[in-house]
This record gives C-alpha cells, structure tokens and sequence, in this order.
C-alpha cells in the first residue's frame, strides 16, 4: 500500500542518492565528478541531519503545545463546574438566609405581643413562648444549613491550613528565595481550629511581606514560643541587609559607617506601619485575645510579633475551658 514520505524520510534518500552518485562515479575514475559530488553529498547530510533535528524538535513543541492546551481546556471545565456550584450553593445559602430574617422578625414581634398579653393574660404568654420556641427552632435550623453549605464551599475551594502544614509553607518560601530558620520552644499543645488557621495565615503573610520587600536571599527567623496557656510567634527579617548585599556592599560596614541616622531611629519607634497585609494580621490576632506589633528595625529589617495570652482556651478567651 502506498504512503506519503515524510521529510526526514525524503532528504535521507537524497543524502544515500548523492552518495551513491559519488561512490560511482570515483568506481568509473572520473577525477572532478567525485570531488564535486562528495562535496555536495557532505552538504547535503548536514543540512539533512539539521533538518531532521530541526524537524524532530518542531514536532515535540507541537506536542508539548497540545498537551498544554488540553490541560488548561480541563482546567476550564473544571473551574467553570466549580463556579456554577459555589454559585448555586450562594443562591441556597443567601435564600435560607432570606428566610431565617423573616423568621427572626416573627420571632421578635411574638416576644413583643407576649410581653404586653402575659400581664393581661398569663396562659397567652405560655402559647406566645410555645411559638417562640418553636420559630427558634426552625431559624437554627436554617442557619445550621447555611453553615453546612458555606463550609462545604470552603472545603470544596481549598483545605483549611493548619500549623503542622507550616513546614510546606516553609518550602514553598525557600524555593522562592527566603532563608528560614524555624525555631519551636517549649511543650507544644493542641491548637483550636480556628486559632490554628488565624497563626497560619499570620505567618504566611508575614513571610509573604518578607520576600516583596525584602527580597531574594533575605535571612528570616521564626519563631514559636509555648507557653502554659498561650503562644508568641516572632518573625524577624533582615529584609534591609539582604538588600545591601545584593548590591555589592557588606551590611555590617554599611552599618558601622551610619547607613542609617537617628530620624531612621525615630521614624521606627514613632510610626506603625498600615498597608491591608498589617491589618488583616491584626485583626487576626485580636479575634483570639492576641496583641499584635510591627515594626521596622533600622538598618535590619522587619519584625511581627503576634502574642496570644490565652489561646490553649477556648477562642483565646480564658474565662471558658477547654
């Protein structure tokens, strides 16, 4: 059955045509034709053999192109179904929502009318907290639903971080360009869920600001600190350091020198730092009873400090147990 040659296929022919023009003709002792023809065949199997390179290496990006392009077409699709569950389970949630609202202003003008009837009419005011009860019943029921259905799109979106993923985070940052020293002290305990995630999320955004202002090779130090019922982490860079040094110059005779004045001094101890990074760290460490600082070290770098007292209790409020 007869096919199509390909291009590796048809210049290896001619390379063997030319070559066997040249063995011929040097056979038949025909001084010039054999020169000619050697040459021309030397030519020829090095432009083949880079055409057959170039050929080759044409159809494996063709390839890798392809494969890209059917994953990202999967990832798509994926994304797409995704999208259209988080916004069905939103329509579910925000319609219980709507519900449990009207409920709640059921509930509310039933108290009302039982409190001016139970002076009148005791057994009135039995019914009306009958009612209640059972309004109070179905609302909870709605927002149970609706916490059941947000943290299935929480779960479904991405899983919870916690402190023992600490060390991928870790990775991830080196790979990017910091240089991490970890340090755990004292008898560590078990954290409540949502204190584990808000002590993740401080340190990844805490590192993250490391390497944005900081930048390659910047030398960071964290550190946990256990104590009976609380936890300090310390992340401290060398973010300015790090920048000096890329620029050629030693730190230390930078610093010896006065690479920094006393306003330097001044503005650290005076100013604090704002930006949404600051903030949602804060805000985070206050959620659990927690006191948060940032502060730039002149001539060094930055350092976080989020304190929780009391965070072996429950939500970091000491007055409740575990």
């Amino acid at each position: 059955m007869f096919r199509f040659l390909g291009p590796a296929e048809l210049l290896c022919g001619g390379v063997w045509l030319i070559l066997g023009v040249a063995v011929q003709s040097w056979l038949n002792d025909e001084s010039l034709v054999p020169n000619y023809a050697l040459v021309g065949a030397g030519i020829l199997l090095v432009l083949g053999i880079a055409g057959v390179v170039l050929w080759l290496v044409a159809m494996s990006l063709r390839r890798s192109t392809v494969r890209q392009l059917e994953q990202a077409d999967r990832e798509v699709i994926e994304l797409e179904l995704s999208l259209a569950e988080q916004t069905a389970r939103m329509r579910m949630a925000r319609e219980l929502q709507e519900v449990a609202i009207h409920s709640m202003a059921s509930i509310l003008a039933e108290a009302d009318g039982a409190r001016y009837k139970g002076e009148a009419d005791p057994a009135a005011a039995v019914r009306s907290a009958t009612v209640i009860a059972a309004d109070a019943r179905s609302v909870l029921a709605d927002l149970r639903r609706i916490m059941a259905i947000v943290r299935q799109g929480e779960a479904d979106a991405s899983p919870q971080p916690a402190i023992r993923t600490a060390r991928e985070l870790f990775r991830v940052m080196r790979d990017a360009g910091l240089d991490i020293r970890f340090e755990d002290i004292g008898d560590r305990f078990d954290l409540k869920p949502g204190a584990e995630v808000a002590v993740f999320r401080i340190l990844q955004e805490a590192l993250s600001n490391s390497l944005k202002h900081g930048g390659e090779g910047t030398e960071v130090r964290v550190t946990f600190r256990w104590s009976g019922e609380g936890l300090n982490v310390l992340i401290d860079d060398d973010g300015i350091r790090a920048s000096t040094r890329r620029d050629g110059d030693d730190p230390n005779r930078v610093s010896r020198r006065g690479g920094y004045t006393i306003d330097d001094d001044a503005a650290a101890l005076t100013s604090t730092p704002t930006g949404p990074g600051i903030t949602e760290m804060r805000e985070r460490t206050e959620l659990f009873g927690g006191v948060f600082n940032a502060y730039v070290v002149p001539g060094v770098g930055f350092s976080v400090s989020a304190a929780f007292p009391a965070l072996r209790s429950e939500n970091g409020v000491p007055a409740v147990s575990r």
